[in-house]
């Protein structure tokens, strides 16, 4: 086990992290924007450990910009491979996956905000767990543009990275070893990102905010 964790803390030369690094980071969190299975959050905040351990006084901004990049590029395509879908007639699969992932009550919901508070709907829904997608839907469904997506998208994509960020630097800060701030980073952004769906469970559905409550206008299941 001493052995195992020795291996862990001896990360390779800055050079060498930084050569596979920011590639990496870029292809993970592009991948995940396109299919929303891959913990994004979990990929910046650990970049955002290594980053705050390394000498390079820029090494914190250049991850912040390729992945506020990376999550842009992604959105925009997922985006934009979605509106082909809309105005076939076929639709597309990636349309599908897109509605697959955005629950009617959730979609319903989206819609209400967005026709309510326009932009700033989409920035918000970055930053919470499962929300982009149903935010998404609802503007390919409300016939927005490429360019008035994007300009949402924009601000929505870096306060993501700055919000992941900083969870990384602050698992960064609480341990000397990067791998142990590593390790921080990952859990707390997998218990933020599993907390909305826990309590939703814990509510159960006749809770009156939930969306499987009558009350709350949403669809019996």
């Amino acid at each position: 086990m001493d052995r195992l964790i020795t291996q862990l803390s001896e990360l390779p030369p800055e050079s060498t992290q930084q050569a596979v690094g920011y590639p990496s980071v870029f292809l993970l969190v592009t991948l995940g924007a396109l299919v929303p299975v891959v913990p994004t959050g979990a990929v910046v905040s650990s970049a955002a450990v290594v980053a705050f351990h390394q000498t390079a006084p820029l090494a914190m901004l250049y991850v912040f910009l390729v992945a506020s990049f990376a999550a842009f590029l992604g959105d925009i395509s997922l985006y934009w491979l979605g509106r082909r879908g809309v105005g076939s007639k076929n639709g597309s699969r990636w349309l599908e996956a897109i509605r697959r992932h955005a629950p009617p009550d959730r979609l319903e919901q989206a819609q209400t905000k967005l026709r309510e508070n326009g932009v700033t709907v989409l920035v918000l829904s970055r930053l919470v767990p499962a929300g982009r997608i149903p935010v998404m839907l609802a503007c390919l469904l409300g016939d927005w543009s490429p360019r008035r997506f994007a300009r949402g998208d924009v601000p929505a994509c870096l306060a993501w990275a700055a919000t992941y960020q900083l969870i990384g630097v602050l698992g960064g800060s609480l341990f000397d070893e990067a791998w142990e701030g590593v390790l921080a980073a990952v859990v707390l952004t997998l218990l933020l990102s599993g907390a909305p769906a826990l309590w939703r469970r814990l509510r159960g559905p006749g809770h009156p905010e939930s969306p499987e409550s009558p009350d709350a206008g949403g669809r019996p299941t």
